[in-house]
């Protein structure tokens, strides 16, 4: 670990002299406790615009990199690259301090639900480390997301995500059923991977949690909600164990899914 903030903080030393960064932040692994010697550092470098790749490539160079994705573009811009001397893998992304102000405004202020993975950016700016912060704006937001869970998000999260389990006509449950019953086994796939991201929204919500990002979530739940549904471990582990089948095994763990969720809502008056 000693040797990911070393490098984490030559990095720093570097982007800070470009006037438009604005601040930079660690999050992930490091900063969960969750670390160790095969972690990434990930690198959030707030700024606009975004400095020129050429510079970026420039600051790996001086480090020396084996193994380098430079300027992806697959989700948001980042750059990807293996430190020579430490083997370690860094992943920097290049966001936008205004938009992640208005992610954050979106659930703590506005409240607003969408389906699955509501509150993880709220999660990432709760326990990112701040290693740079040019205006204290970063700090600021950081001590925004530390308020309580309102009650209006958790409650708008289960009323957006719950219907989708089972109850809505197009509800993951109902389009697995179908999937089942073609032995469509891609779809099957696809809608239980969806049919998970309302269930831990709603579950997280539940409990007061920001949603913590897609991994080690069974443990995590475990860890750190006080309110589960009863055999929640075993079903889960069931399901994601049948994904690649098409028997009527499915349907019956499923269902208990379904009906242990409903249970649990309606005994904390959802």
């Amino acid at each position: 670990i000693k040797q990911h903030m070393t490098l984490a903080n030559f990095l720093v030393e570097q982007f800070r002299q470009f006037p438009q960064v604005e601040a930079i932040g660690i999050s992930g692994s490091l900063m969960s406790g969750l670390g160790s010697e095969t972690s990434d550092i990930d690198l959030y470098i707030f700024g606009s615009p975004i400095v020129p790749v050429e510079e970026r490539i420039h600051i790996a160079e001086i480090r020396g990199y084996t193994r380098a994705d430079f300027n992806n573009q697959y989700w948001d811009t980042g750059d990807e690259w293996f430190d020579t001397p430490t083997g370690i893998a860094v992943d920097e992304m290049f966001w936008d301090l205004d938009w992640l102000a208005d992610r954050i405004a979106a659930v703590l202020d506005r409240h607003e639900a969408s389906t699955g993975y509501t509150t993880c950016h709220w999660h990432t700016m709760r326990q990112m480390g701040i290693l740079f912060d040019r205006s204290g704006r970063l700090a600021a937001l950081k001590t925004k997301a530390q308020m309580d869970y309102p009650e209006s998000l958790c409650k708008n999260i289960i009323e957006k995500n719950q219907p989708l389990l089972h109850n809505a006509i197009p509800a993951y449950t109902n389009q697995l059923k179908k999937a089942i019953s073609r032995g469509d086994l891609v779809s099957i796939n696809h809608r239980f991977a969806e049919y998970l991201a309302s269930y831990f929204d709603i579950l997280f919500a539940l409990n007061r949690l920001p949603h913590p990002g897609e991994k080690r979530l069974i443990t995590f739940a475990i860890d750190h909600c006080q309110k589960l549904p009863t055999r929640f471990e075993e079903d889960l582990t069931a399901l994601l164990s049948w994904s690649g089948a098409a028997d009527g095994a499915w349907l019956e763990r499923l269902d208990h899914l379904n009906r242990a969720m409903d249970m649990l809502l309606s005994e904390n008056d959802f």
